[in-house]
């Protein structure tokens, strides 16, 4: 393969796509601003406060339910072929206003008031942090150098087809589901993004739970997933900045992300190599592990200074530790099984308590909601497997891939709730993307079980025809 002209060819094919993206969007904008939206709805009146010095006892409540709804909801699941995720989101709707608010008031109101939701929402947020940490641990980069511009083409391209389909989705739900006070290009880029996310964590755990997150094919879906939800961050970040009327600082953005991910490539990674070849003997002391666990913290906290999130910070440093290290496998061995087992099903409940499936009502809002599914399954599936095809994978990794691209979960719930705190969505319409989330996710294994069985062999081989993802083999 010569290098010369192929990277040429994808700088082109890269900057036609982003041009080709930019003038859909234009015409796309020139139509919509036109559109009219009703009138806000007046705003709900907040629920009654609970006394802090309560909070313990509600958390406590809320983490045991959480643990026994989800241990209990992942038996039935399993026999579905559903990963345990899907077990702990579904328990999260059931515990929240959806269910148990309903049939039960009392009970969901001590288990989860609204002013201690921000506590749960705490340990929630530290369990998806150090569970990033743990999947960048066993992240083999050397397999990641192999793909990257196979990573990098699909990842643009499952960004900007689901990102223009929602934007032209934007002509139909802006004048039911949005207000006047609302411009359309604001409502547009917020549904495009919407559709554009892959839920990094969720997928992570489908792979782990598959065993795949080591195969290549695996390595290639976590590869084009970070840099689909990096993209999709600084993305935000501009819809954010284009929102409040602060253009500029989405671009402050993109440059501290580069510069970030450079230093740690170029500074940090090549520093912790040293320091394994002198300490690499397997043993972790208390004191190193706290001195890992700060690292951890300091560096989520500065990628969530920048602006794309608190888990990029700490996948990015877990990945710049080599995976082969007798250290790297002790941490993920001390670490996964509390992190796995307590805090990341918070994580993924919390999500499902938040949402209120009863503001989707009526046969128009069902129909609405079933469109959001259609299209952002085509748009992910599609933007997926074409790039995927060109790269060279055959029918079947690109179909999985795609499948795979397809998932969403809290990542996608943390831009709908940016996008509800500044009023650009509707709650009618943050439930509906958030049944879009759960639907897309729960698609995810079966459809891949029936492309892509489970195999005891470490890689993705189909019958007939030769694996591209094998580092090593030929093209073709």
């Amino acid at each position: 393969m010569s290098g010369g002209p192929s990277r040429l060819r994808a700088v082109i094919l890269s900057a036609a796509m982003v041009v080709g993206a930019i003038l859909l969007f234009l015409l796309l904008h020139t139509y919509g601003s036109k559109l009219a939206a009703p009138e806000r709805a007046a705003p709900a009146a907040n629920a009654a406060s609970t006394s802090r010095s309560d909070a313990l006892l509600h958390v406590l409540a809320a983490l045991a339910a959480i643990l026994i709804v989800g241990r209990m909801l992942s038996v039935p699941f399993r026999y579905l072929g559903q990963p345990p995720v899907i077990a702990e989101i579904v328990g999260g709707i059931l515990l929240g206003p959806s269910f148990l608010g309903q049939v039960w008031p009392q009970a969901a109101e001590f288990i989860l008031p609204p002013s201690v939701a921000p506590y749960l929402g705490a340990i929630a947020q530290l369990g998806v942090i150090l569970y990033m940490f743990v999947v960048g641990l066993e992240l083999n980069l050397g397999v990641m150098r192999e793909l990257a511009h196979t990573a990098a083409a699909i990842a643009q391209a499952s960004i900007l087809v689901p990102f223009l389909l929602g934007a032209a989705l934007a002509l139909i739900l802006y004048p039911r589901f949005s207000s006047s006070e609302i411009p359309f290009t604001s409502f547009a880029l917020f549904v495009g993004i919407a559709l554009s996310i892959t839920a990094f964590p969720v997928l992570a755990r489908i792979l782990t739970d598959r065993r795949m997150h080591k195969t290549p094919l695996g390595v290639l879906a976590l590869g084009c997933a970070a840099a689909n939800d990096v993209i999709a961050w600084c993305l935000l970040a501009f819809v954010v900045g284009v929102a409040q009327a602060k253009v500029s600082g989405a671009f402050f953005v993109l440059v501290l992300t580069v510069a970030y991910v450079g230093f740690f490539l170029l500074v940090v990674r090549p520093t912790a190599a040293r320091v394994l070849a002198r300490l690499d003997d397997g043993q972790l002391t208390s004191g190193v592990l706290a001195l890992i666990l700060a690292a951890v913290l300091l560096s989520a906290l500065a990628t969530e200074a920048i602006g794309i999130h608190a888990i990029f910070g700490a996948f990015l440093l877990g990945a710049v530790i080599p995976h082969d290290s007798a250290l790297a496998q002790t941490l993920a061995r001390k670490l996964e099984d509390v992190v796995a087992v307590m805090l990341l099903p918070a994580f993924f409940a919390f999500t499902g308590m938040r949402t209120q499936i009863g503001l989707v009502s009526g046969w128009e809002a069902w129909l609405m909601c079933g469109l959001i599914v259609l299209v952002a399954t085509a748009g992910k599936f599609g933007g997926t497997i074409l790039p995927a095809r060109l790269s060279g994978l055959g029918w079947r990794d690109a179909m999985s891939l795609g499948v795979l691209m397809n998932t969403r979960g809290m990542m996608e719930l943390i831009a709908l709730n940016i996008g509800l705190d500044l009023n650009v969505l509707s709650p009618a319409l943050f439930a509906m993307m958030v049944l879009m989330a759960l639907a897309t996710t729960m698609a995810t294994t079966p459809v891949l079980e029936l492309l892509a069985p489970r195999s005891p062999t470490p890689q993705f081989q189909q019958a007939g025809e030769t694996s591209h993802l094998t580092p090593g083999k030929p093209d073709g």
